[in-house]
């Protein structure tokens, strides 16, 4: 092992952990005698690098402090001068600070942090071992602060400070603070993987840790909680267990995601396509409205050379007016115990789309009973305060409770939110959806989503809605929302 990945010992400077300048080994050093005339003198072989070993010694103390919360002596020593030398704050080592923290007593840093693990690379492509040493230093900051959270009860306060940090090393990511995790930032993402379902399951068993009850009961802690899938979850769970106080925060938390991840979502609705121009509307003559181009081009063979002048015969003007036809949208929504992503998201969608003209929104939520929660669809915040998240599911149940709702199938969307886990009722539940399907109906399946962001669907049906050209939706909600806004109008 060279000296790059050995232990250094306490105190030593980060040049004396691998020699600056070393030399060439004994044994490859040339023999006594006269140098041969012929050629010319074999040099010695290159020694490692100081910045690449400053680098290892800093990924050995994050390996080190991952794996084990026993402080390894040696490797804190070596870190802190490696800190020191390149001119970092020691903060960086300290982990009970937070990275707003270290950001608030050098400013200078923020900057850094973002993009810190999307660096573009050098046009040359050469490698700057300085600052690759300084951005392993931030980096691991970042990483220990997020995926360090050892055990035992967590308060408000820790949660936050996670959820801060964890925005930190998003925004390393070149995301915005929420967005791998599927948060209100991003909009809520349907479906997730990688490094935001890992983020995202840390964040649930730091909320699972936490004295939920305790916290909500005091409005000085719940006033520091930050709303996130996880936590809704939790509150959605627990709501029938609080009362006073606590529950009165709980709404309060409620309130603030829904219409966070609702400002998103009506973002992504109006961006979407919103239907073909309607030709048979004669266009509204006023000056918005106006084809300059249009105009100009028809009135060409009115151009006079001698005076240089257009003379205009008649203005044209842009048709604004798009066809659209009453439309139907029907959301069922499995209430299951894995479903509170897809029920948040897709709740708070469909109150978006009733407030669209020509659409008639009904949902429907369901486990082993359904419950037609149309009369509050404008509104999603009442919509999952009636939800009762767990226990099990009867597609045929919610199915008899959709279909009359279908009048005109060629103009009705059906969106079927679940996990499709059915067991002895699969078949029914199937057989209803193909004749929904077969007489004219739209049928949109979406599978259900973990609140760590991992998608399971049941892949018998997963493989029967392919073979009816009705395939599952997974990914981002904007394919939902596309989906949704081409058919819709």
């Amino acid at each position: 092992m060279t000296e790059a990945t050995s232990s250094p010992d306490p105190g030593v400077s980060p040049d004396a952990v691998v020699p600056a300048h070393p030399t060439a080994s004994p044994d490859l050093a040339p023999s006594a005698g006269p140098v041969p005339s012929a050629g010319p003198v074999p040099s010695a072989p290159a020694g490692p690098d100081p910045d690449d070993n400053r680098r290892q010694v800093l990924y050995w103390r994050l390996l080190a402090r991952l794996f084990d919360p026993e402080e390894q002596a040696a490797l804190e020593a070596a870190s802190l001068a490696v800190v020191e030398d390149i001119g970092l704050p020691s903060a960086l080592l300290d982990p009970g600070a937070s990275v707003d923290s270290v950001v608030q007593r050098h400013p200078e840093l923020a900057e850094e942090f973002d993009g810190l693990m999307a660096p573009e690379p050098d046009p040359d492509g050469a490698r700057d071992r300085a600052a690759e040493v300084r951005r392993a230093a931030l980096a691991s900051k970042l990483l220990l602060n997020v995926f360090a959270t050892g055990s035992g009860a967590v308060s408000a306060g820790q949660l936050a400070r996670w959820q801060a940090d964890a925005g930190w090393l998003e925004r390393a990511l070149g995301s915005s603070p929420g967005g791998p995790r599927g948060g209100r930032a991003a909009g809520a993402a349907l479906t997730g993987g990688g490094l935001g379902a890992e983020l995202g399951a840390v964040e649930a068993d730091l909320v699972q840790r936490m004295h939920l009850r305790e916290v909500l009961a005091d409005p000085a802690l719940a006033a520091r909680l930050t709303p996130s899938m996880s936590l809704i979850e939790q509150l959605l769970r627990d709501k029938g267990n609080l009362s006073g106080v606590a529950l009165a925060n709980a709404k309060a938390l409620i309130r603030r995601y829904v219409d966070e991840v609702a400002e998103v979502l009506r973002t992504q609705v109006e961006k979407a396509t919103a239907g073909e121009l309607d030709r048979s509307v004669p266009p509204k003559r006023v000056f918005r409205n106006l084809d300059l181009d249009r105009t100009i081009w028809k009135n060409l063979t009115n151009w006079s050379p001698e005076e240089e002048r257009l003379y205009v015969d008649r203005l044209h003007y842009r048709h604004t007016v798009r066809r659209t036809t009453p439309q139907r949208l029907i959301v069922v929504v499995d209430q299951s115990g894995s479903m509170v992503d897809s029920m948040v998201n897709c709740t708070v969608l469909a109150s978006i789309f009733a407030g669209l003209p020509k659409v008639d929104v009904h949902l429907i939520a369901y486990d082993t009973r359904a419950i037609d929660l149309t009369p509050w669809v404008r509104d999603p915040f009442d919509v999952l305060l009636r939800t009762n998240l767990g226990g099990g599911n009867d597609g045929p149940v919610a199915m008899a409770m959709a279909r009359p709702k279908i009048a005109e199938p060629k103009n009705t969307v059906m969106v079927w939110i679940s996990d499709f886990y059915e067991f002895d009722r699969s078949q029914p539940l199937f057989e209803g959806i193909e004749e929904v399907h077969r007489s004219g109906v739209r049928f949109i399946p979406v599978g259900s989503v973990t609140s760590s962001g991992r998608q399971e669907v049941n892949p018998w049906f997963r493989e029967r809605f392919k073979a009816l050209g009705t395939p599952v939706i997974s990914g981002h909600i904007d394919k939902l929302v596309h989906e949704l806004k081409t058919f819709l109008t």
